[in-house]
């Protein structure tokens, strides 16, 4: 269709038109499901702006540039389209045309101009637009009141006035009649008529704060926030820390004014549409021809698994030399297990959280960023200066009520919060994040707001020991850390900067070299940071791994032998050490490219929690940081599960193959 708009009376015919042609089914669910307080979904009509260019440019350019004008007569078409629909079909009498339908505007061109990734200014005021960005703050659901009545004493006319949302949705009062008639009635004595049919002209309220995505941004740059405004059956749609796509109109706004006091005026968002991301990987792009080259990438090194997965790990932060175990449970960390749900309702997390305890210069930090980096939605914290609030929920006044501000651990729900200088935390905060770590959840109680937020995220802390690390003493000692706490992370990696005149060697000559190639790899065969950033976040969606019997004798011999020495490290061997064993060998599955947890991922999981200083049975002590990539990995393995089997006593599995 192509027909010149003159008027908006034919904008709105040729809208109804189009919902008509495209939209038949979702107009039979508005007729045939009438709008309940129960069941909202029902109320609003979504529209692909790609369908509304390709049916009618011009019409598409008009609701863009005057969205404020066009919108309306886009609702009021919904409701036309809606009786000519139920007249065409015979069982009339179910149908329920829906009065207060709204349409929804979704998938705007993909143009720097409509997509925004910044805040927008005054320059957009008016302008349809779609601006991604992380939800910080969200507002009580309030009743807003969109037009009053009022009938005039002298022609018993009545009318109505309308909420300026631009003023807070102040309903200013009328200074003549406005009642429609032959006589112009010009008197100014009227009054608000009696609100018994109030809940009509009512409708639900709630302004929530997104801030820009951190990862989008230049660095050094400050996110900023804008408050966007949700009506009708937007309310509720997002919770603090979810990230989301907002389509909506930029609007100003200001409070009433008042004689001698400058207005403040603010840009706000009126929505039109809201979309949450619930999955964290829509950041990248996961092509099929990324798809087919990690598939082809294992297909050729079918023979050689470890050589494979040592590649992969390789470009895991090339700028740091050695700390083959510390990489590798950094990646198993990005990774994690599979989440599992009894039907009792009782979750068991699948993401696993690592501490680095080390002195000073072993990279700790370096791999924080790195990680953060990795991970399309992560948060990055310093332990100084971080309170309990901060962490977890912040309850701010705002006005005359009280808002909760989404903390690090919850805006990094599904994905990574890296918290460095772990050890500066006060011992009374530390506590604060026990039930986030286990639970993945965050309760709140504060200013009279009870509710319970997401904070299903992974924790990678970093932090100094108290002190001189002694060998004689446990973690807990050491590191000046509650038993409760400890027990929460799956691997502890104790890296200690003991001389050695070889190892500084070899440093030195890589660091005055300049070379940022890993040991052991050649230049071709490390992968790039978009090319691993690629892999982590495909199987962690495309691989759902489960155990095999091999694999359980492994582990449940391993955690058996753990707890009968439990005088050593009682912080560590609780049930929660076997879930962590198990979330590693998962994680280390997922790393391999497979969905099933074989003998070799079970011995893994067990090799890198001997990684932990003081309880290592299997192994001996195993020192974190002078670990360098093997020259060959899958005979180095292979010894390494020669010796594990036979200190867990389980010879019998040696050489044995699981399909």
């Amino acid at each position: 269709m192509a027909e010149q708009i003159s008027n908006a009376a034919a904008a709105q015919t040729a809208m109804q038109l189009f919902l008509e042609e495209h939209c038949a089914s979702a107009l039979e669910s508005l007729l045939f499901n009438p709008s309940t307080d129960d069941d909202q979904d029902v109320q609003s009509l979504e529209i692909d702006m790609h369908e509304l260019i390709e049916f009618n440019y011009e019409l598409a350019m008009l609701l863009l540039e005057s969205p404020s004008r066009y919108l309306p007569l886009f609702n009021q078409a919904c409701v036309s389209a809606q009786r000519s629909l139920k007249e065409s079909i015979l069982t009339n009498n179910v149908a329920t045309v829906n009065q207060d339908a709204q349409v929804r505007i979704t998938h705007l061109p993909n143009h720097p101009v409509l997509h925004r990734t910044r805040v927008p200014g005054s320059d957009d005021v008016g302008r349809l637009l779609c601006i991604s960005g992380t939800v910080i703050r969200t507002g009580l659901v309030k009743m807003m009141e969109t037009h009053r009545m009022y009938a005039c004493t002298k022609c018993r006319g009545t009318f109505s006035v309308g909420a300026e949302i631009e003023q807070y949705n102040y309903i200013p009062k009328p200074v003549r009649c406005l009642a429609p008639g032959p006589d112009f009635c010009n008197s100014t004595a009227f009054a608000p008529m009696d609100p018994s049919d109030e809940h009509q002209r009512c409708v639900d309220y709630q302004e929530i704060k997104i801030q820009e995505q951190v990862g989008r941004l230049a660095l050094g740059t400050i996110p900023r926030s804008i408050v966007v405004i949700l009506e009708r059956d937007l309310v509720d749609k997002a919770k603090s820390g979810d990230s989301v796509t907002i389509t909506g109109v930029v609007i100003c706004r200001w409070r009433p004014v008042v004689a001698g006091e400058r207005p403040d005026i603010s840009v706000v968002i009126r929505a039109n549409s809201i979309q949450v991301h619930s999955d964290q990987t829509a950041n990248i792009s996961i092509t099929d021809e990324l798809r087919d080259e990690f598939q082809t990438f294992w297909t050729e090194h079918s023979a050689f698994p470890m050589r494979a997965r040592d590649k992969i790990i390789a470009g895991m932060c090339p700028q740091v030399y050695g700390l083959f175990y510390v990489k590798l449970a950094v990646i198993l960390v990005l990774i994690s297990g599979v989440a599992r749900c009894d039907d009792a309702g009782l979750r068991v997390r699948g993401e696993a959280h690592l501490l680095l305890v080390g002195d000073p210069g072993t990279a700790k930090s370096q791999f924080l960023k790195y990680a953060a980096k990795l991970m399309p939605r992560a948060v990055l914290t310093t332990g100084i200066g971080s309170t309990s609030a901060g962490l977890t929920v912040t309850a701010v006044k705002d006005g005359p009520e009280w808002q909760l501000e989404a903390g690090a651990l919850v805006l990094a729900d599904r994905g990574l919060c890296c918290i460095d200088e772990f050890g500066s935390i006060r011992e009374s905060e530390k506590s604060t994040i026990l039930e986030a770590m286990e639970q993945q959840s965050i309760s709140v109680a504060k200013a009279g707001i009870v509710c319970k937020l997401n904070a299903r995220c992974s924790v990678l802390a970093a932090m100094n020991p108290r002190g001189k690390y002694d060998i004689g003493s446990s973690l807990t000692i050491n590191t000046a850390l509650s038993t409760p706490l400890l027990s929460r992370f799956d691997l502890i990696l104790v890296l200690l900067d003991t001389h050695d005149e070889q190892w500084d060697t070899r440093v030195s000559s890589f660091l005055l070299s300049g070379s940022r190639q890993t040991e052991g790899t050649a230049s071709e065969d490390q992968w790039s940071f978009d090319k691993l950033q690629a892999y982590i976040a495909y199987v962690k969606t495309a691989f759902q791994p489960t155990t095999t019997p091999a694999s359980e004798q492994v582990l449940t011999r391993y955690y058996q032998m753990q707890r009968q020495r439990d005088s050593l490290n009682a912080a560590r061997t609780t049930i929660r050490l076997l879930e962590s064993l198990i979330r590693l060998a998962q994680a280390h599955a997922r790393l391999m490219f497979r969905n099933k947890v074989l003998l070799a991922d079970a011995v893994m999981a067990v090799v890198l929690m001997e990684s932990t200083m003081l309880s290592a049975s299997v192994l001996g002590v195993v020192d974190t940081l002078h670990t360098t990539f093997p020259e060959d990995s899958d005979l180095f393995y292979s010894e390494l599960e020669k010796l594990v089997l036979q200190r867990l006593g389980l010879e019998h599995l040696d050489g044995h193959t699981e399909t």
